[in-house]
């Protein structure tokens, strides 16, 4: 079993999670997305948000616009959608649980060893 095979699919778990948060301060286009992802190191390959985007969008949780751009073609922005805000508050539930879950199990003390 290779590490980094696992540490991409944790990366890949909260990688929605991460989308939702991101658009949650503000709409974005995917280069920003792909900067704000890449900066903490939580996307390796870009080709993996664009079918993010496309999912998260056909279920109603981001939409989009274009604007004109002065620095090239239009720019397509992502907006969080008012279920998206409403499925975020359920994640951030979810992952506060999940974080401490995780903190429980790992800083278990054996007492084996006691």
């Amino acid at each position: 079993m290779k590490i980094e095979n696992t540490k991409a699919q944790m990366r890949k778990g909260v990688l929605e999670y991460c989308i939702l948060s991101i658009l949650n301060k503000g709409d974005a286009y995917t280069s920003e997305i792909l900067s704000t992802l890449k900066n903490a190191h939580m996307i390796v390959v870009e080709g993996t948000i664009y079918p993010l985007l496309t999912r998260l969008k056909n279920a109603g949780l981001l939409s989009y616009r274009w604007e004109e751009s002065t620095s090239g073609p239009p720019r397509k922005y992502y907006v969080l959608t008012e279920n998206g805000q409403l499925f975020l508050k359920e994640l951030d539930k979810t992952w506060e649980n999940l974080v401490n879950a995780v903190n429980q199990v790992t800083t278990i003390k054996s007492t084996e060893n006691e």
